[in-house]
Protein backbone atom coordinates (compact mmCIF):
# COMPACT_ATOMS: atom_id res chain seq x y z
CA UNK A 1 0.00 0.00 0.00
CA UNK A 2 1.14 3.77 -0.95
CA UNK A 3 1.87 6.05 1.99
CA UNK A 4 0.52 9.12 2.14
CA UNK A 5 2.50 12.28 2.13
CA UNK A 6 2.01 12.53 6.04
CA UNK A 7 2.39 9.25 6.21
CA UNK A 8 6.03 9.93 4.46
CA UNK A 9 6.81 13.22 6.31
CA UNK A 10 6.53 11.52 9.98
CA UNK A 11 9.13 8.63 8.89
CA UNK A 12 11.42 11.24 7.55
CA UNK A 13 11.75 12.90 11.10
CA UNK A 14 12.81 9.48 12.70
CA UNK A 15 16.37 9.54 14.14
CA UNK A 16 18.90 7.19 14.35
CA UNK A 17 18.76 5.91 18.29
CA UNK A 18 21.59 6.17 20.68
CA UNK A 19 21.63 2.18 21.39
CA UNK A 20 21.28 2.46 24.83
CA UNK A 21 19.79 -0.45 26.55
CA UNK A 22 15.80 -0.25 27.38
CA UNK A 23 16.10 0.58 31.11
CA UNK A 24 13.14 -1.68 33.27
CA UNK A 25 9.83 -0.73 33.85
CA UNK A 26 9.29 0.47 37.45
CA UNK A 27 5.85 0.29 38.86
CA UNK A 28 5.50 4.33 39.82
CA UNK A 29 5.93 4.80 36.14
CA UNK A 30 2.30 3.34 35.48
CA UNK A 31 1.17 6.69 34.62
CA UNK A 32 3.83 8.47 33.01
CA UNK A 33 6.03 5.77 30.80
CA UNK A 34 4.09 3.41 28.32
CA UNK A 35 6.04 0.32 27.12
CA UNK A 36 4.44 -1.79 24.16
CA UNK A 37 6.20 -4.47 22.42
CA UNK A 38 5.80 -6.75 19.30
CA UNK A 39 7.75 -9.34 17.34
CA UNK A 40 8.81 -9.22 13.80
CA UNK A 41 10.21 -11.81 11.53
CA UNK A 42 13.69 -10.30 10.51
CA UNK A 43 14.72 -13.18 8.13
CA UNK A 44 16.50 -16.26 8.02
CA UNK A 45 13.96 -17.46 10.32
CA UNK A 46 14.86 -15.55 12.87
CA UNK A 47 12.49 -13.19 15.24
CA UNK A 48 13.02 -10.06 16.58
CA UNK A 49 11.64 -7.78 19.24
CA UNK A 50 10.85 -4.22 18.44
CA UNK A 51 9.67 -2.28 21.92
CA UNK A 52 8.00 1.47 22.07
CA UNK A 53 8.81 3.38 24.75
CA UNK A 54 6.95 6.68 25.09
CA UNK A 55 7.22 8.90 28.25
CA UNK A 56 4.23 10.84 29.45
CA UNK A 57 6.13 13.94 30.26
CA UNK A 58 8.26 14.63 27.88
CA UNK A 59 12.51 15.47 27.59
CA UNK A 60 13.59 16.80 30.98
CA UNK A 61 15.42 19.37 28.91
CA UNK A 62 13.09 20.34 25.90
CA UNK A 63 9.76 19.01 27.81
CA UNK A 64 8.97 17.45 24.19
CA UNK A 65 7.22 14.28 24.10
CA UNK A 66 8.99 11.69 21.91
CA UNK A 67 9.05 7.56 20.95
CA UNK A 68 11.84 5.54 21.20
CA UNK A 69 12.26 2.49 19.44
CA UNK A 70 14.17 -0.67 20.73
CA UNK A 71 14.94 -3.70 18.61
CA UNK A 72 15.97 -6.60 21.63
CA UNK A 73 16.43 -3.84 23.95
CA UNK A 74 18.83 -1.49 22.41
CA UNK A 75 17.62 2.20 21.17
CA UNK A 76 17.45 1.87 17.06
CA UNK A 77 15.70 4.73 16.45
CA UNK A 78 13.35 7.90 18.27
CA UNK A 79 10.74 10.29 16.85
CA UNK A 80 8.45 13.31 18.13
CA UNK A 81 4.76 12.49 17.82
CA UNK A 82 2.95 11.07 15.88
CA UNK A 83 5.56 8.82 15.07
CA UNK A 84 5.75 5.71 12.19
CA UNK A 85 9.21 4.07 12.00
CA UNK A 86 9.87 1.82 9.34
CA UNK A 87 10.50 -1.97 10.12
CA UNK A 88 10.75 -5.70 8.57
CA UNK A 89 7.39 -6.07 6.76
CA UNK A 90 5.34 -3.10 7.59
CA UNK A 91 5.97 0.42 10.05
CA UNK A 92 4.99 0.85 13.94
CA UNK A 93 2.61 3.70 13.81
CA UNK A 94 2.45 5.94 17.34
CA UNK A 95 0.00 8.14 18.29
CA UNK A 96 -0.62 9.75 22.11
CA UNK A 97 -3.41 12.23 23.35
CA UNK A 98 -3.10 14.09 26.65
CA UNK A 99 -3.64 11.58 28.96
CA UNK A 100 -1.97 8.93 27.24
CA UNK A 101 -1.71 6.46 24.46
CA UNK A 102 -3.92 6.92 21.55
CA UNK A 103 -2.27 4.52 19.14
CA UNK A 104 0.59 2.22 18.92
CA UNK A 105 -0.17 -0.48 15.98
CA UNK A 106 2.45 -2.54 13.74
CA UNK A 107 0.91 -1.59 10.00
CA UNK A 108 1.97 -4.82 7.52
CA UNK A 109 2.89 -4.03 4.16
CA UNK A 110 -0.55 -5.48 3.16
CA UNK A 111 -2.32 -3.08 5.50
CA UNK A 112 -3.16 -5.74 8.21
CA UNK A 113 -2.74 -3.92 11.55
CA UNK A 114 -1.55 -5.56 14.99
CA UNK A 115 -1.52 -3.76 18.36
CA UNK A 116 1.70 -3.56 20.06
CA UNK A 117 1.46 -5.56 23.38
CA UNK A 118 1.73 -3.42 26.69
CA UNK A 119 4.53 -4.59 29.04
CA UNK A 120 1.70 -5.94 32.10
CA UNK A 121 3.58 -3.94 34.78
CA UNK A 122 2.25 -0.58 33.01
CA UNK A 123 -1.26 1.02 33.19
CA UNK A 124 -2.19 -0.12 29.84
CA UNK A 125 -0.73 -3.73 30.50
CA UNK A 126 -2.72 -3.92 34.05
CA UNK A 127 -5.84 -2.38 32.35
CA UNK A 128 -5.73 -5.16 29.75
CA UNK A 129 -5.06 -7.99 32.63
CA UNK A 130 -8.58 -6.85 34.75
CA UNK A 131 -10.20 -6.48 31.47
CA UNK A 132 -9.08 -9.96 30.70
CA UNK A 133 -9.82 -11.65 34.39
CA UNK A 134 -13.08 -9.26 35.50
CA UNK A 135 -14.84 -8.78 31.72
CA UNK A 136 -17.65 -8.18 33.78
CA UNK A 137 -16.23 -4.77 35.65
CA UNK A 138 -13.88 -3.82 33.35
CA UNK A 139 -17.20 -2.92 30.84
CA UNK A 140 -18.88 -1.31 33.09
CA UNK A 141 -15.65 1.17 34.02
CA UNK A 142 -15.90 1.72 30.72
CA UNK A 143 -18.96 2.35 30.28
CA UNK A 144 -18.86 5.39 33.26
CA UNK A 145 -15.84 6.65 31.66
CA UNK A 146 -17.57 7.30 28.40
CA UNK A 147 -20.64 8.72 30.74
CA UNK A 148 -18.39 10.63 32.60
CA UNK A 149 -16.52 12.22 29.20
CA UNK A 150 -20.01 12.86 27.42
CA UNK A 151 -21.06 14.41 30.49
CA UNK A 152 -17.34 16.79 30.55
CA UNK A 153 -18.39 17.30 27.48
CA UNK A 154 -22.10 18.64 27.55
CA UNK A 155 -20.22 20.93 30.17
CA UNK A 156 -17.91 22.27 28.26
CA UNK A 157 -20.80 23.37 25.20
CA UNK A 158 -22.95 25.00 27.26
CA UNK A 159 -20.30 27.19 28.96
CA UNK A 160 -18.62 27.68 25.56
CA UNK A 161 -21.78 28.77 23.85
CA UNK A 162 -22.57 32.04 25.85
CA UNK A 163 -19.08 34.06 25.46
CA UNK A 164 -19.71 33.05 21.65
CA UNK A 165 -23.04 34.38 21.13
CA UNK A 166 -22.47 37.53 22.85
CA UNK A 167 -19.99 38.12 19.77
CA UNK A 168 -21.87 41.26 18.61
CA UNK A 169 -22.48 39.91 14.94
CA UNK A 170 -24.00 36.49 16.12
CA UNK A 171 -25.62 38.14 19.03
CA UNK A 172 -27.34 40.84 15.88
CA UNK A 173 -28.50 37.72 14.24
CA UNK A 174 -29.23 34.72 16.54
CA UNK A 175 -29.64 36.84 19.73
CA UNK A 176 -27.61 35.67 23.15
CA UNK A 177 -27.68 32.79 24.74
CA UNK A 178 -27.87 32.58 28.78
CA UNK A 179 -26.59 28.54 29.29
CA UNK A 180 -29.50 27.23 32.09
CA UNK A 181 -26.97 25.55 33.93
CA UNK A 182 -25.70 27.40 37.67
CA UNK A 183 -23.73 24.69 39.17
CA UNK A 184 -21.72 24.97 42.17
CA UNK A 185 -17.99 25.29 42.22
CA UNK A 186 -17.47 21.67 43.81
CA UNK A 187 -19.85 20.14 41.52
CA UNK A 188 -17.86 21.97 38.52
CA UNK A 189 -14.29 20.71 39.84
CA UNK A 190 -15.93 17.23 40.65
CA UNK A 191 -17.51 16.90 36.95
CA UNK A 192 -13.99 17.78 35.77
CA UNK A 193 -12.00 15.17 37.45
CA UNK A 194 -14.39 12.16 36.76
CA UNK A 195 -13.29 13.95 32.73
CA UNK A 196 -10.16 13.26 33.36
CA UNK A 197 -10.17 9.94 35.04
CA UNK A 198 -12.53 8.73 32.36
CA UNK A 199 -10.07 10.12 30.01
CA UNK A 200 -7.58 8.39 31.65
CA UNK A 201 -9.19 5.17 31.58
CA UNK A 202 -10.03 5.19 27.93
CA UNK A 203 -6.22 5.79 27.19
CA UNK A 204 -4.71 2.89 28.99
CA UNK A 205 -7.05 0.87 27.02
CA UNK A 206 -5.87 2.66 23.81
CA UNK A 207 -9.55 4.21 22.89
CA UNK A 208 -10.00 7.19 21.59
CA UNK A 209 -12.82 9.05 19.37
CA UNK A 210 -12.32 12.51 18.31
CA UNK A 211 -15.73 13.95 20.13
CA UNK A 212 -14.61 12.29 23.39
CA UNK A 213 -11.58 12.25 23.99
CA UNK A 214 -10.58 15.47 21.38
CA UNK A 215 -7.46 16.91 24.41
CA UNK A 216 -5.46 17.47 21.61
CA UNK A 217 -4.15 14.12 20.74
CA UNK A 218 -0.77 14.39 19.19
Amino acid sequence: MGASWNERRRERRVKPGDGKPLKPFRWWQMTRRSLLAIALPVGGGLSATYTVEVKHGGDPETGVVRARLYRDGLCEAESKLPARFPVPGGTIEVRRSEVGMRRCHFVADDGRETRLVPDPRSGEGRRMNFAREHPGASALIGAVSVVLLLIGVGLNLLQAAQPISEIPAIAESWGTFESPLRLPVWLNVTLGLGAALGATERAMRMRYHWLLDSGAGT
